[in-house]
């Protein structure tokens, strides 16, 4: 009995410890309860979590969406967005470490001047050391403003420090990634890469104008053409996002992705658009005009297949710049001519064989002369009919036939050209202000554009008028379709997701302009133009041409200032494929539509007839001038066969295997050479297409700035120099 009483006091007070803990346990539990409650449903508890939220969530940060893809019209890329990345470092990271930090900057400084070396080593190590530094003051600052008491926040600019100069690609941010130090987690590295959306157009400078460009602040959108026209679908829906910090680490949470913008497939294709700008610029040079406009559309679809808008920047340096093809509002001379004869044959105030008395080619009409352009050799011409009026480009006959039919009821007159539809006013694929790209034509009862007693018969030749090439184009396509007139047009599809949401088909602007045989009779006179006209140099040996040649003086400050020359045509003629409009501003020399504008419609024409019909091997006169053997490219030699075999050119043995090889012509055949590569020297790349030149330079570990098109003809390294990896070399192309 003795030995039970301790026993029970021992358990009766172990029992009273044990409920005394548990009596705290609960009391501590019940005030976690209640401070947790505090801080869910009161005032203080909201203060506290907007206090953790600032420390880690950031909120409200936009995702920029891609923006839309442009493509020609079998999917090569002409504008693309890419992701580019500015690079900071965070000398405040939870896990920086100084020791570590000092320890590899001069490492990670070497590896960044051999990567980017708009900076030395010694430079890069200074921006590094100078960023912890910053910190270090920041630090200082806090801990006097507590000791003082001083409640003044303290800024912190160390925890965003530029380090490189330019922005970086995503192959750059992985490579940098594995750098000494910074191939640690971010936040132990310190490393921020800044994503960025930025345009870049794989193809350089072809067809910019019409593609247009974007604002360097790409949020902006686009500033020109193309990008600017359709910048309300190809910039696509922001979404948003905010940052968290979770185990150290921040981290994005998407709360509303962003929607990307719609790809829009145009009309043009690559190649003839390369064909048109390389022919427009050679010509240009060569007349030392001040700019000029190359139009190729395909007759029965309206289809835009090529667009060239060169100004001259530079002595010999042309590139795109205005909308020549749009705004270009210009006098257009004789290629107007045609538009006299359609009316005039249609309302049967003449037929094709009814003549005029041209004389020596002068004719006055109330006291002012007009001219035809053989005027000063004396030649009496006698009587021309209408035909040949339009063959030698008459000012006589036209002003003849327009005062025969529309003297004395001029309305007339005009009313035919509304019904061929020259003056409706339409919207184009490209963003244009004022007039731009609309015709301005004289009517009898216009207050604002006074019709005087000469502007009948000035008009009937192409004065008294404003119209641009791109109306030209249309007037004469719609010859070329049978009388159909069809609105040329750039912007094909729509895309959004991979689906296509739009196609574009072309635009009815009036389905027959003239009666059939109107229509009939004014074919067989452009013919006859090029056949014995002023257009004789734009025949072809190989396809029938039809066409107008147009030489205008250019009105300015109330007099003339200059000459406007131009062609307008089709061919096959007796099977239209693509009509081309060609023109040219103030050239040097003795103006002519036929010599000056005719040839680059004829080196074009010739071009694609080579490589959209594949004439046969037999039929190619290799000692012609009309390049039925075109030069090739210097480049990659499997490419280069393809093209030969399919074309069925001959070509010479390859004396040695290589990829790469320069191609020479020599009467005969194509005879290529070995390029040979040292992977230490800089290659040579000069008569390669930009594709080939800059893959070829890349690969060499050079960075690529291009400028023009068509192909290498400088490049800023010389071949065979020692080649510095990082480095940046300019190439020209023409």
């Amino acid at each position: 009995m003795m030995m039970e009483e301790p026993n029970r006091k021992d358990k009766k007070g172990v029992l009273g410890r044990y409920g005394l803990i548990v009596s705290v346990m609960m009391l501590f539990a019940v005030m976690i309860i209640f401070s947790a409650a505090k801080i869910v449903f009161t005032a203080e508890g909201k203060k506290w979590r907007e206090v953790g939220e600032k420390e880690t969530v950031i909120r409200d940060r936009v995702i920029l969406p891609k923006r839309g893809n442009i493509y020609t019209f079998d999917g090569k890329l002409l504008a693309t967005t890419e992701p580019l990345y500015s690079i900071y470092m965070d000398f405040w990271a939870d896990g920086i470490e100084k020791d570590t930090l000092m320890k590899y900057a001069g490492d990670l400084s070497v590896a960044l001047a051999k990567k980017f070396p708009d900076r030395t080593a010694s430079q890069y190590k200074n921006v590094i050391l100078n960023g912890w530094k910053m910190r270090e003051n920041e630090e200082r600052q806090i801990r006097e403003n507590e000791a003082r008491g001083i409640d003044k926040k303290v800024p912190i600019r160390s925890r965003y420090v530029k380090i490189l100069r330019r922005d970086i690609s995503y192959v750059d941010l992985k490579e940098i990634r594995s750098y000494p130090f910074w191939n640690q987690r971010s936040n132990r590295s310190g490393l921020i890469a800044e994503e960025r959306n930025a345009r870049k157009k794989p193809f350089g400078n072809l067809a910019t104008r019409t593609v247009g460009n974007v604002y360097k602040d790409l949020d902006k959108g686009g500033a020109s053409g193309l990008e600017l026209k359709y910048d309300s679908l190809l910039r696509g829906v922001p979404g948003v996002k905010f940052r968290q910090k979770i185990q150290g680490k921040w981290m994005d949470v998407v709360e509303k992705p962003a929607a990307e913008g719609w790809d829009i497939v145009t009309t043009i294709d690559a190649d003839i658009q390369d064909i048109a700008e390389r022919s427009l610029r050679d010509k240009l040079i060569e007349t030392e005009a001040e700019s000029g406009t190359a139009i190729i559309m395909e007759v029965q679809s309206g289809e835009i297949k090529g667009i060239v808008n060169l100004d001259r920047i530079g002595e010999g340096v042309y590139a795109e710049g205005n909308p020549n093809a749009f705004s270009y509002m210009n006098e257009p001379g004789s290629t107007f001519k045609t538009v006299t004869v359609m009316v005039a044959l249609d309302d049967g105030v003449v037929t094709p064989t009814d003549s005029f008395h041209v004389g020596s080619g002068l004719f006055q009409y109330n006291k002012r002369w007009v001219r035809d352009h053989y005027w000063r050799r004396g030649q009496d011409r006698g009587y021309l009919t209408v035909a040949e009026g339009i063959a030698i480009s008459s000012n006589v006959v036209m002003s003849k036939i327009a005062l025969k039919g529309y003297e004395n009821n001029p309305t007339k007159f005009v009313e035919g050209i509304d019904r061929i539809g020259l003056r409706k006013q339409l919207k184009w694929d490209v963003p244009l202000s004022g007039i731009e790209g609309t015709s301005s034509i004289r009517f009898p009862d216009d207050k604002t554009n006074y019709w005087s007693k000469t502007t009948l018969p000035w008009m009937s030749f192409g004065y008294e008028s404003k119209i641009p090439p791109i109306y030209m184009l249309m007037f004469y396509n719609g010859i070329a379709n049978g009388g159909k007139m069809i609105k040329p047009f750039i912007a094909k599809q729509f895309i959004e997701d991979g689906q296509v949401v739009k196609d574009v088909v072309s635009e009815v602007v009036n389905p027959m302009m003239c009666k059939e045989t109107t229509l009939q009779q004014i074919q067989e006179m452009l013919v006859g133009v090029v056949k014995k006209g002023t257009a004789k140099v734009v025949a072809s040996d190989y396809f029938s041409v039809a066409g107008k040649t147009g030489t205008a003086q250019i009105a300015s400050g109330g007099g003339y200032g200059g000459y406007y020359v131009s062609f307008c045509g089709y061919f096959p003629a007796d099977k239209p494929m693509y009509t081309i409009f060609v023109g040219l501003r103030k050239p040097q020399g003795v103006p002519s539509g036929g010599g000056m504008a005719g040839m680059v419609f004829k080196n074009i024409a010739e071009q694609i007839y080579v490589r959209k019909v594949q004439l046969a091997v037999e039929d190619c006169k290799v000692d012609s001038t009309l390049q039925k053997h075109p030069p090739l490219k210097n480049g990659n030699w499997d490419y280069s066969q393809t093209v030969l075999a399919a074309l069925q050119f001959p070509v010479g043995n390859l004396e040695q295997a290589a990829d790469w090889v320069k191609v020479k012509h020599d009467s005969i055949t194509y005879q290529p050479q070995a390029i040979v590569l040292n992977g230490f020297l800089v290659p040579d790349v000069r008569e390669m297409g930009a594709r080939d030149a800059v893959y070829l330079l890349e690969k060499s570990g050079l960075r690529v700035n291009l400028s023009g098109a068509g192909k290498v003809v400088s490049q800023s390294f010389p071949p065979g120099q020692k080649l510095v990896k990082g480095t940046t070399i300019s190439i020209t192309l023409q």
